[in-house]
């Protein structure tokens, strides 16, 4: 298509002993040769540059030096020049050369209208591609599409096949919307069908740039509109973008009607359907999948194996990764560097230490040098299972003289507890001069985090003898060391001189110091650690910080709490319940109603649902409030929850609500309670049962009382007293049923009917 495009404006060059290479230098050489002989100002850059012709190459370099130089200053005087240099000479060949010349965006276009007024000239397509070009590239979209729709109006030769050209040179420089903006006049104003692939180029653009799957089904209507039969690679674009859009279901189904297209699934599409499934959590799809694969025969390639392979890897999907990288060394296509670290990780990490040594081994035979972190791997497989001599001798056996695998060896006997081994690991490497400040740090932090704090001053002062500076880690394992030995001052001391060289604490270190300082009161330094640590957006431990909020409130400086509350989220310190109740309850008693709904807003916002404490804390604040109906509101939303406090609390709640005759409005409530076997005791009956007897709820009262018998318990002085006061208006035969539970009444009902005047 380019070249009959070329032809067309170069016809002279286009002969049957001529290849495109040829032309390419020809049009170069003869360009250079008549520009030296051109008057033009010293103001214009030394251009080199082809005749009119639209090919990548000629594209390419027009585009770059475009990009170059639109939005310079324009010259007043240029357009003179140029208009005096084109009275004389207008031809499109010119007028070419003259806007390749041409910086400035809005001179180039004034020189062009002026040429369109003339009476002798017209326009070809190679004029038009140039100024649709640099407009698209300096991102004036409007004009743009303007001009397209002139150049197909005025129906210049080659129009169509320009416009096409135009679609891939703004996909090349990534100039999507362009693209798509001469795409849409394309399809709207020509009466041809572009080629399949400017379908294609587009469909790729935006899948990689973008995956904006509105755009992308747009292009693909379009080619169905215009009876164009899309090709695989219109599908692979197609069942990516599904996939980008979590349109799962429907790319698994574009995939099953593959055929009906006329196309067949090949290496691409496969590894489009396995990757996605597998970004998607379906992982045993994909493994069908690329059963399906191989069922067809399809033969992988290259870029499967290398995508697929990480990816089964990373879900932990051993026996996939390894099938796969058998196929690969069967299709003698040879794994990298990169597939072979992936699969040894794999193999350590599900302790297949003798598979994993083959595999380096046969990496090693085939002339690829193993990463550190290959060997890293296997140290810790090593050391997963208890093998740090045969670690040793295999990093001996390797000649392996990397710090990162002997570091790895260090921490597994640490954490195996072989401190001696350790320490003699690290003289080794001292010899050998393979230590770094981190192994050091090692062996110091085990010390410290196993309160050796005393051997880990000495190993520190053995390290800074070997020249190595104590770091931020360093002084972190110290930290450390000091807390758990109860040292605080020399904890703080230290934590001041990591301030002052503008460091951090680890987060272990950091929430150590501040739960150990809140512990034994010292609020102060916990706050100075906090706050400067906040200040650099460092989270701290959630205990901790619930610590320290306690240690305010302890203190009474509930104001003081809740600002470092609100620091707390300003550096990504997540927070308990139990810190947001602490605040709530000295709120409450402070009668700070306002204030406690803020923290209460705030729990909801981060997902919290409300605990005892909480509901508790609600209760008593509304209460102070005298807000009868709230207390309802929150005691059902609490014992619906089956949220339960202690039966002292439940009383007292009781209490108010049964002084304020609303004992009925939580009867449902108690009611699912009672049915969840809860346990009341008799002291919460009798007051619910008076409650509900004043209330006018005879009927429910007359149940809790029959619980209650079952239960064993009596009813107190004022519960019986109520009840016998009452037998006047309610009849003999109705309380005598009351307590008829069945032919054998034990003593207490009998006793209690007795005292209720039953004979």
């Amino acid at each position: 298509m380019h070249s009959s495009f070329s032809q067309f404006l170069i016809p002279s060059l286009y002969t049957h002993n001529n290849n495109p290479q040829e032309i390419h230098s020809f049009i170069l050489s003869s360009m250079a040769l008549k520009f030296q002989s051109l008057a033009y100002s010293t103001r214009f850059r030394k251009w080199v540059f082809q005749s009119s012709f639209i090919s990548s190459s000629s594209c390419a370099t027009h585009v770059e030096e475009i990009s170059e130089t639109i939005g310079k200053s324009n010259d007043s005087c240029e357009f003179n020049q140029n208009v005096n240099f084109l009275r004389n000479n207008l031809a499109p060949q010119n007028l070419i050369k003259v806007l390749d010349h041409t910086s400035d965006l809005n001179l180039s276009v004034r020189i062009f209208k002026w040429a369109s007024m003339q009476k002798s000239f017209r326009h070809s397509s190679g004029t038009y591609f140039r100024i649709i070009l640099k407009l698209g590239m300096s991102g004036n979209d409007v004009e743009m599409g303007a001009f397209c729709k002139k150049l197909l109006k005025e129906k210049c030769p080659g129009a169509e096949e320009a416009l096409v050209e135009l679609v891939h040179t703004f996909v090349r420089h990534g100039r999507i919307d362009e693209a798509m903006t001469v795409f849409v006049n394309i399809i709207n104003l020509s009466a041809c069908k572009p080629p399949v692939k400017v379908f294609n180029v587009l469909l790729g653009a935006l899948v990689k740039e973008s995956g904006d799957f509105r755009r992308v089904l747009f292009v693909y209507k379009e080619m169905v509109k215009a009876g164009i039969l899309p090709t695989v690679d219109t599908l692979n674009y197609l069942l990516e973008a599904l996939f980008m859009s979590d349109q799962v279901e429907l790319a698994l189904n574009q995939f099953r009607r593959m055929n009906y297209k006329g196309c067949s699934p090949n290496s691409k599409t496969f590894e489009i359907l396995v990757k996605g499934l597998i970004e998607k959590d379906r992982v045993d799809e994909a493994g069908s999948v690329m059963g399906e694969m191989l069922e067809l025969k399809c033969q992988p390639d290259l870029s499967f194996y290398t995508s697929c392979i990480p990816l089964f890897c990373r879900e932990n999907k051993l026996e996939e990764g390894v099938g796969l990288f058998k196929m690969m060394k069967a299709s003698d296509i040879l794994p990298d560097s990169f597939i072979y670290g992936v699969l040894v990780r794999c193999l350590c990490e599900n302790l297949q230490l003798d598979s994993a040594i083959c595999l380096v081994s046969e990496m090693i035979e085939s002339d690829l040098v193993p990463t550190d972190n290959v060997f890293v791997d296997l140290v810790d497989c090593f050391c997963e299972l208890g093998k740090l001599n045969e670690a040793i001798m295999f990093l001996e056996d390797n000649q392996v003289l990397e710090t990162a695998s002997y570091n790895a060896l260090l921490e597994g006997c640490c954490n195996a507890g072989k401190i001696l081994e350790a320490s003699t690991l690290l003289e080794t490497m001292s010899e050998k001069n393979i230590a770094d400040c981190h192994s050091w740090n090692i062996l110091i932090r085990w010390l410290c985090e196993n309160e050796e704090t005393g051997k880990a001053y000495e190993l520190l002062g053995r390290m800074i003898k070997f020249s190595f500076n104590p770091d931020h880690v360093t002084y972190s394992a110290l930290v450390v060391g000091n807390c758990r030995s109860c040292r605080y001052e020399n904890a703080m001391e230290l934590f001041w001189q990591i301030r002052a060289r503008c460091w951090l604490l680890d987060f272990t270190s950091y929430s150590e110091l501040v739960g150990g300082l809140c512990g034994i009161q010292n609020c102060q330094d916990a706050i100075e650690v906090f706050c400067y640590m906040s200040s650099k957006r460092f989270s701290l431990h959630s205990l901790s910080f619930f610590k320290l909020i306690e240690c305010m409130c302890d203190l009474g400086q509930v104001h003081k709490a809740i600002r470092l509350w609100q620091l707390a989220y300003y550096c990504g310190t997540s927070c308990c319940i139990a810190t947001h109740t602490t605040i709530m309850r000295e709120l409450s008693k402070l009668g700070k109603a306002k204030d406690l709904l803020v923290v209460l807003s705030r729990m909801f916002i981060e997902g919290f649902n409300l605990d005892v404490e909480t509901y508790c804390i609600l209760f008593h604040s509304v209460r102070t409030l005298g807000q009868v109906d709230k207390c309802v509101m929150y005691f059902n939303m609490m014992a619906n929850e089956g949220r339960i406090p202690d039966p002292e609390r439940l009383f007292d709640q009781l209490s108010f609500l049964a002084n304020h005759s609303q004992i009925h409005m939580i009867f449902s409530a108690i009611d699912k309670l009672l049915s969840k076997g809860e346990i009341l005791n008799s002291a919460i009956f009798g007051l619910l049962i008076t409650g509900l007897w004043k209330e006018g709820k005879k009927h429910e009262a007359r149940r809790f009382l029959d619980l209650m018998l079952e239960k064993g318990w009596l009813p107190d002085a004022t519960t019986h007293k109520l009840l016998m006061g009452s037998d006047v208006g309610e009849g003999r035969s109705q309380e005598i049923l009351l307590f008829d539970h069945s032919s054998t009444q034990d003593a207490v009902s009998n006793i209690l009917a007795e005292g209720l005047g039953e004979t």
